[in-house]
């Protein structure tokens, strides 16, 4: 449940539109589905890895400093904190506020909606580890549910559209293809990112060497059937024109099927889904800083675990409250380019991580090196693509190197 908690979020819901805006062939769509999938399906493999390799490792940041140096890891919690999970997650509380407005007729902005949920969910997640996965594992079962229903929905009972598959490409072999293929995969693997996050609450685990290999391989398989599935009902129903023209297209499948009531039956699929990604993300994340702080390399009150509750607190509020700042500061198509160039830079590098414990898994290390060079490929690309949104994650990344250094100052003084 939080593997697939991890992943499943507003992408699948909002992205399919962006990606049919990049590439105009169901050939193509559909191929950046399938590559955003076996690359999250790659990268399980190799976090699987890192888990049985080295059990008493707490996840993503432990691998990097272990394998690399502190700085390394230091820089992954610091933009992890402020740019990667919670630029996602505000990302999805914004589409929780559009969906939830639109279910609901309320006149009040969407960026009050977005805060609320965030800040009720860092409530819920501060009462305990036992609350918090409760609340994912039930939000997580209904938006399985969900999805499956709509695949269901647009592949079965829905009219289709007759979209030929041919030709394959919408323009000849050249580099113009492959960085509109790019573009197409950045929010591809956006919706697919998440899946890594299992790997913070390793340490939390009674076998982490086999529960969390287990559940990477079975949550992001899980994942891949339920999107290729959707994909398909989308481009059945709308076709590639109608998939670029619609922002909602879940929406247009269920009212194809349902009428008007199919909308309001979508509204609330997404906003569950929504909110069982951001569940996830307070139970995951605030592990990452909490280590940090262990190590000296942060503020010491968010190493401070409640005697009542035994959680983290401080570092799941300081996550909950920065992630309210970007929901209220940026539009979804900005946070999804600047969080998805620095986070698939930090996960190709900790899949290369594999070669420094002397990993075995099979394919190694053709299948690592191709793993590491999808996202490395994916970065480039949108920094290319989207130098302007991409630049800011660059600069926070950038300014940890002096905040590491002070609290590496203060911790030896």
């Amino acid at each position: 449940m939080i593997v697939m908690g991890g992943v499943i979020g507003s992408g699948i819901f909002m992205n399919p539109y962006v990606v049919a805006r990049q590439v105009h062939t169901p050939f193509l769509i559909f191929g950046a589905w399938l590559f955003g999938g076996m690359v999250a399906l790659l990268g399980a493999f190799l976090y699987a890895e890192l888990a049985a390799r080295r059990p008493d490792l707490n996840g993503q940041y432990a691998y990097l400093r272990e394998a690399y140096h502190p700085l390394v890891g230091f820089l992954y919690g610091w933009v992890l904190l402020l740019v990667i999970q919670t630029g996602g997650m505000a990302a999805v509380a914004v589409t929780f506020a559009r969906y939830f407005l639109s279910l609901t007729g309320l006149p009040i902005p969407d960026g009050l909606v977005a805060v609320t949920a965030l800040a009720t969910l860092t409530a819920i997640n501060c009462l305990g580890v036992r609350s918090g996965s409760n609340a994912q594992s039930f939000l997580m079962v209904l938006k399985i549910l969900a999805i499956a229903a709509i695949a269901a929905a647009g592949l079965i009972l829905a009219r289709g559209t007759n979209q030929s598959w041919t030709p394959l490409l919408d323009r000849p072999i050249s580099f113009d293809l492959l960085t509109a293929f790019g573009a197409a995969a950045t929010p591809v693997l956006f919706a697919y990112g998440g899946w890594q996050t299992a790997s913070f609450m390793a340490a939390e685990m009674r076998d982490p060497k086999r529960d969390l290999a287990r559940a990477m391989l079975i949550g992001v398989l899980g994942v891949l059937a339920l999107y290729l599935s959707i994909n398909l009902a989308y481009l059945r129903v709308l076709g590639v024109e109608g998939l670029a023209a619609n922002t909602t297209p879940a929406t247009a499948v269920v009212r194809q099927v349902m009428g008007a009531a199919g909308e309001t039956i979508t509204a609330i699929a997404i906003t569950v889904s929504t909110l069982g990604f951001l569940s996830q993300a307070m139970l995951t994340a605030p592990r990452v800083y909490f280590t940090m702080a262990a190590d000296g390399l942060f503020f010491p009150a968010v190493a401070r675990v409640s005697e009542r509750t035994r959680v983290p607190v401080v570092a799941i509020i300081l996550q909950g409250v920065w992630a309210m700042v970007i929901a209220l500061s940026g539009r979804y198509e900005q946070i999804l380019n600047y969080v998805v160039s620095v986070d698939f830079l930090f996960i190709g590098l900790t899949g290369s991580c594999v070669f420094a414990f002397k990993g075995r898994s099979p394919g190694h290390p053709y299948t690592t090196i191709l793993f590491c060079a999808a996202c490395w490929f994916v970065v480039a690309n949108t920094i290319y693509r989207y130098p302007g949104d991409t630049v800011l994650g660059l600069l926070i990344l950038s300014s940890g190197i002096p905040a590491y250094l002070f609290w590496r100052r203060k911790n030896t003084a």
